[in-house]
């Protein structure tokens, strides 16, 4: 691989109290790659992406971004990193009591001083990206589930980050409409050259969205490849997700 990895975890401890959800991880996310995180329930692939993004403090180990280490970085400097990593929550994490513009909107006044008229033309440059064009001033409350996830990938994506990290995307939502987001993650990779790192079980959408594949089993990593290696592999733990498709 000649590309230098956007994020680099080296031996990650993590730690609830006393307990280890995490125990030497190590893995690289490549850029303009689409990375999909698997394992059972509890294993811990949304501590990792926690730890990652600093929103728990990882126990030992390295964690850098775009080359640079951000654990024990001053919070300062890594908040100027974080403008450039998107992150959808499971949830979507839309506030119910503003119409989708004025979510899409916070970020930028929160990390920029674009007047009302600029702001306005990139939330909806962003809306028309994820075809939501026609809910800029609808409430969440009035949105399906899809349009929810949309909605919020459009807020997520507001700063123009280099990186997207989704938390279970599919969750909640009916088979189509999880392909026609899997479908949009694949168009926004290829149209804004991102890099993308996934947290979900759904067995159809890793195979429509997967480059590579980082599966955790109880706190350790079991593997670390290309989807195609992942389903050629013989480890046992892969090898049964791939047949049965869920845990």
């Amino acid at each position: 691989m000649s590309k230098e990895p956007v994020i680099s975890v080296s031996n990650l401890i993590a730690r609830y109290g006393e307990k280890t959800i995490l125990d030497g991880i190590s893995v690289n996310i490549y850029p303009e790659e689409i990375t999909v995180i698997l394992g059972g329930s509890g294993c811990g692939k949304t501590t990792l992406i926690k730890n990652i993004l600093r929103l728990f403090e990882p126990y030992d180990g390295s964690v850098k971004i775009f080359g640079k280490e951000v654990v024990g970085m001053p919070e300062e400097q890594f908040d100027e990193i974080l403008k450039h990593v998107g992150m959808l929550f499971q949830n979507g994490a839309l506030l119910n009591s503003i119409p989708v513009f004025d979510n899409i909107s916070i970020p930028l006044e929160q990390h920029t001083n674009l007047p009302y008229e600029l702001r306005k033309r990139v939330i909806l440059k962003k809306l028309n990206l994820v075809n939501l064009d026609h809910a800029v001033y609808l409430y969440p409350s009035e949105l399906s589930g899809g349009m929810k996830k949309r909605a919020a990938l459009a807020r997520a994506m507001a700063l123009d980050p280099e990186i997207l990290v989704f938390d279970e995307p599919s969750a909640g939502l009916d088979p189509l409409t999880s392909a026609s987001l899997d479908e949009l993650i694949l168009k926004l990779r290829d149209q804004l050259n991102v890099s993308v790192l996934v947290v979900t079980h759904e067995l159809a959408s890793i195979h429509r969205i997967a480059d590579r594949i980082i599966f955790l089993e109880a706190g350790k990593l079991l593997f670390h490849g290309t989807l195609e290696e992942a389903k050629n592999c013989k480890i046992d733990s892969v090898i049964e997700f791939f047949e049965v498709g869920t845990f």
